[in-house]
């Protein structure tokens, strides 16, 4: 499973979150603990938001540990919101398209689960997007897929109906192939003007999701960047989290509510 961080708040240096905590991204990179995977050595990616409407992007497909670029780049780039992934595949192959974050205009996504079976699902799921989305999709992971799902049914206008929306599609097609195994997502999302977070499984606990309120704002990840973990809350399971300036909304989230 992989490991991600998103950060808003104060303009501060991206090695701060990445690099510089005693169980930082990198770090966990090598060594995670609140994952099945420990290692996540299938590629990385940074994002982070300036002066434009949309992001500057960074993926690699060496291991966050090795790559001298990402340190110089996390050690003289300064922004007010950012996110970075560490990736552990769960099949698909190990290359820049396919590692996160994902981006489409302002727009940036992140993703730790998976479809399960996703082979057997996937056909049905792509050819439900639009030629205008479909165009969009340079990789092959589901997550990739879920993300061009989410803006083509309204992630712009209404995130929550997009994700219940979206979220429904792929447990039907899920349960129409008889596959067992539960869908589960942890997942994040920027617009560039705030962020949201979405930890969810059709059944057990979901990939595990924290937010922390820090001097200079609010930090979100799957998993803690320090190893004392003092201030980290837990996001609950099934919930939908919303970083909107300092403040942090988390709301149940539940695809029976969803509209029709």
């Amino acid at each position: 499973m992989c490991r991600w961080l998103a950060y808003q708040g104060k303009p501060c240096f991206l090695e701060e979150m990445l690099l510089q905590p005693n169980h930082s991204l990198v770090l966990q990179s090598m060594e995670a603990t609140k994952a099945v995977t420990a290692v996540n050595a299938d590629g990385f990616g940074a994002a982070w938001y300036g002066e434009k409407t949309s992001p500057a992007l960074y993926r690699e497909v060496l291991p966050a540990w090795s790559d001298a670029n990402l340190r110089s780049i996390a050690e003289h780039t300064k922004s007010h919101r950012f996110m970075a992934h560490v990736r552990a595949s769960t099949g698909t192959n190990t290359s820049r398209e396919n590692c996160h974050p994902f981006n489409v205009e302002n727009w940036l996504f992140m993703h730790n689960g998976q479809i399960p079976e996703f082979e057997s699902v996937r056909f049905n799921l792509e050819r439900q997007l639009e030629e205008r989305f479909y165009l969009k999709r340079t990789g092959t992971t589901d997550s990739e897929l879920i993300f061009l799902l989410l803006l083509q049914y309204g992630l712009e206008t209404n995130p929550r109906y997009a994700l219940k929306r979206v979220f429904s599609d792929i447990e039907a097609e899920i349960r129409a192939r008889g596959v067992n195994d539960p869908f589960k997502a942890s997942l994040c999302i920027s617009n560039g003007l705030q962020f949201w977070g979405l930890r969810y499984a059709s059944y057990g606990p979901p990939p595990t999701m924290f937010y922390k309120q820090v001097d200079s704002g609010v930090v979100l990840a799957s998993e803690p960047y320090e190893m004392e973990r003092e201030g980290w809350q837990a996001i609950p399971s099934q919930s939908l989290v919303e970083l909107v300036g300092e403040s942090v909304e988390i709301t149940r989230f539940s695809l029976e509510e969803r509209a029709a």
